[in-house]
């Protein structure tokens, strides 16, 4: 049975009768609590060929691991349907143009000596080690590895159709497939509202802004051309000061730290920058966070949370919490038709209804469909009195169980420490039994996934447990205010900022965006953010 080589031949499914099964890296031994495959060959890795190490996805979890995971001892293949690292907590100033775009992101290709294939990862088959992915060949910078709005051209094909798809075989398997956004099934979310998870998002978004200032500007500029004896039949579609104040209108539905950021860095962008050009607007303009906790940002303490909402309320941004939406729909007449304008109706006793130009939903994660369809699949254990097992899945995440060592749990109720050798799970789809508190935020998912790394290229996996460390919490509240809590200090105001910017500079990853983001800082504090609409 030929060996896998160090070149990955892919092999469309179509083929699969003439596929050679892959191999085990080595020959297993029934251990206690740790459980091989059963498959066709169990021949070992010719002497001195690297070991596949097959990672799925490029978020926070996925690049970290392929960016530490030693290439002198492994070879290394990323598939995922995005071909580049999103640092996501600066999402929110790309979408007010206070960054570039292409500053927050990381090519995978860039990645010294990793194989790279765009696509889903669509299933896994545990017992020949190989995983099943589909071609992602959109040209949108959209991922549909998140809850994007139906029929706007953010699916690279039609839901439902499937493309092309291979097969990649690996001989240890890293699943860090990330997660959805969180709809909670209110209705019109997925076709009216915007998410802010991925780089495409922000340019949506900036677009969508400058877009309402716009309309708003235009009706005004068409009316004082218009003659009085056309005027009468020309404000049948002009946009009347309660039109402009609905339009006007951003939510932001969400109080945790990314719709906090960008409810402040909205507010930046607007009194800072789109002031200057429609200053007849602004009074128009409104910036309300929902939220349907007691208070926003849960994460820090009560009195960070109120810093927060005072700085918030002298800004003028208003945050209702004890608050949820029932639906989301387009506003009725032209001012919905022609200029996209939303009703959002509330989930009060009298359904009350708010008109508004924007909607940013930022409400949490759900776990990505893969992770529910792998732990229904079954397969075969060696040796063969083994039996047959399935992942492990938490009943209240519905997430994939780990051990401390983050190998992924069989689901055994007669061997409840049971684990899968060679699979591992990382990052938001992954929760470990003896840390479920840990949040899925990215210094988590980061933090295992060098953990991890580490263990490999020591060859030490199951020795040494995995163990978060808090650095602390930052969040912009705009103004060049922020708040900052740690085990060690609470930091609050400009301080704080300092602390926020020199935070997000150095976890920059790579050399290129540690220069690229100070200098788009520069710049926009000398020249004003970038307000182009492409």
């Amino acid at each position: 049975m030929a060996s896998h080589g160090t070149s990955l031949a892919l092999r469309p499914v179509a083929r699969a009768a003439s596929r050679i099964p892959c191999h085990l890296s080595r020959q297993h031994l029934g251990l206690v609590r740790r459980y091989s495959i059963a498959t066709a060959s169990n021949n070992k890795k010719t002497s001195g060929q690297k070991e596949r190490v097959v990672i799925l996805g490029s978020g926070w979890a996925g690049y970290a691991f392929a960016n530490t995971l030693d290439p002198a001892k492994y070879e290394r293949i990323v598939v995922s349907p995005r071909s580049y690292f999103v640092f996501t907590p600066l999402l929110a100033s790309t979408a007010v143009g206070t960054l570039e775009f292409r500053s927050v992101l990381e090519p995978v290709r860039r990645l010294p000596g990793v194989k790279f294939y765009q696509g889903w990862a669509d299933d896994i088959d545990f017992a020949r080690k190989t995983v099943r992915a589909e071609a992602n060949t959109a040209d949108d910078l959209a991922s549909k590895t998140i809850v994007l709005p139906a029929g706007s051209g953010n699916y690279p094909k039609p839901p439902g159709s499937k493309g092309e798809t291979f097969d990649v075989p690996y001989d240890k398997l890293v699943i860090a497939c990330g997660s959805y956004s969180q709809t909670f099934g209110v209705d019109g979310v997925r076709e009216h509202a915007h998410f802010l998870r991925d780089i495409g998002d922000s340019r949506r978004i900036r677009l969508r802004v400058l877009s309402l200032f716009e309309q708003c500007a235009h009706q005004d500029a068409e009316l004082a051309d218009t003659t009085t004896q056309d005027a009468g039949a020309h404000r049948a579609g002009h946009l009347t000061d309660e039109d402009r104040r609905s339009l006007l209108h951003f939510a932001v539905v969400g109080g945790g730290p990314t719709g906090i950021e960008f409810a402040a860095e909205l507010h930046d962008l607007i009194h800072d920058d789109l002031a200057r050009i429609y200053p007849e607007l602004i009074q128009f303009v409104r910036i309300t966070v929902y939220d349907i906790a007691p208070k926003v940002l849960p994460m820090f303490d009560q009195a960070l949370s109120k810093y927060a909402t005072d700085h918030f309320a002298r800004q003028g941004i208003h945050v209702r919490t004890k608050t949820s939406l029932s639906g989301i729909r387009l506003a009725q007449g032209d001012l919905g038709r022609e200029h996209g304008g939303l009703t959002l109706t509330l989930a009060d006793s009298n359904s009350s209804e708010i008109l508004a130009g924007l909607v940013v939903w930022s409400t949490g994660l759900m776990p990505n469909p893969l992770i529910s369809r792998l732990a229904t699949k079954s397969f075969p254990l060696s040796p063969p009195s083994s039996g047959s097992s399935s992942l492990a899945l938490d009943g209240k995440s519905h997430l994939l169980l780990t051990d401390p060592h983050l190998r992924a749990r069989l689901n055994r109720p007669s061997d409840p420490n049971a684990t899968l050798d060679d699979v591992f799970v990382i990052g938001d789809c992954a929760i470990m039994e003896s840390q479920s508190h840990l949040p899925k935020t990215a210094q988590v998912a980061s933090q295992q996934a060098v953990y991890l790394a580490k263990q490999l290229n020591a060859r030490a996996v199951g020795k040494k447990p995995f163990k978060f460390r808090n650095w602390g919490t930052l969040t912009y509240l705009g103004g060049w205010k922020a708040i900052h809590q740690s085990s060690a200090d609470e930091l609050k105001g400009w301080v704080a900022w300092i602390v926020w910017r020199g935070a997000y500079l150095t976890k920059s990853m790579s050399v290129r965006n540690k220069i690229m983001v100070p200098f788009y800082w520069l710049t926009s504090w000398l020249f004003g953010r970038d307000i182009s609409r492409f």
